[in-house]
């Protein structure tokens, strides 16, 4: 049986500097440590993880690569460095020599310039990144598409992955123009792409798998299984989705891919984007 692997998940000791976690969100405003992850993939069927910061700090990062470190099963650490530090290339090295730490992110979805992405001294950081052979992850809402290809286009030697199929407003059920970007991003061999983080842009008490399918179908028809790879977003997927559900549902909706193309969705697109040990 092929090796499957959760590409999105995120671990944290709940606190105020989860200041992101809003007073509606009470079914997460907890701790998620590996204990807790580990029941719900070993219910799920999923062999491996890779987990992805929730908290723009050095100090969560060490501690995510401390966490991988003593468990096994989680294969690989996206973090958080200061890429527009003039001395980011002083940071960046002693991260990256610590083997599980597999990339970067930041939250730009969150940045009040919807530019952000494409401003001079982060970009300086992200080309310091190629020294180092981490993937850099692009967290995003639909509507930043077009300053990520003009970003992605800058480093065209640079492995990315996209998060959350670019967040589409999945509730509302608009499809353009996030079809028709993420077409053309997908037109960039260098990206890869996350099928996560869909059901907590969708209805989060009544979603379907109908109201998936569309973005679904979409994000296999641009990037393929090739470039397409499974996460779960756990625990932010709890707001809209038990994880079993989740896993459950897009099983369904992928059912029609080949064994091959399987095999390729649920565990090796991320083993060979993000370089895991299996």
């Amino acid at each position: 049986m092929a090796y499957k692997i959760d590409a999105h998940h995120h671990l944290w000791k709940y606190g105020p500097d989860y200041g992101w976690i809003s007073d509606s969100m009470g079914v997460i405003k907890r701790d998620f440590l590996p204990p807790d992850l580990k029941k719900e993939i070993d219910g799920a069927g999923i062999d491996g993880v890779v987990t992805v910061q929730a908290r723009q700090t050095l100090e969560e990062t060490r501690w995510l690569l401390e966490l991988a470190k003593a468990n096994a099963f989680m294969k690989g650490v996206v973090g958080w460095a200061p890429l527009a530090d003039p001395h980011i290339d002083s940071i960046l090295v002693p991260l990256a020599a610590q083997a599980k730490l597999k990339g970067l992110r930041h939250v730009v979805q969150d940045e009040p310039d919807d530019r952000f992405i494409l401003g001079a001294d982060f970009n300086r950081g992200v080309t310091a990144m190629l020294r180092t052979g981490l993937v850099y992850d692009i967290l995003i809402f639909e509507r930043h598409l077009p300053h990520a290809i003009e970003f992605v286009d800058r480093h065209p030697r640079q492995v990315f992955v996209l998060d959350h199929i670019a967040k589409p407003k999945i509730k509302e059920h608009v499809l353009e123009p996030w079809r028709k970007n993420m077409k053309e991003l997908s037109r960039r061999p260098h990206v890869y792409c996350k099928l996560s983080g869909m059901v907590t842009e969708a209805d989060h008490a009544a979603w379907t798998e109908a109201d998936l399918k569309p973005y679904v179908e979409t994000a296999l028809e641009t990037f393929g299984p090739k470039r397409l790879m499974f996460g779960s977003d756990w625990p932010v997927c709890l707001l809209a989705s038990k994880y079993k559900r989740w896993v459950d549902t897009v099983a369904k909706v992928t059912a029609s891919l080949s064994a091959s193309e399987k095999g390729r969705f649920w565990g090796e697109t991320a083993a060979e984007a993000y370089k895991l040990a299996m």
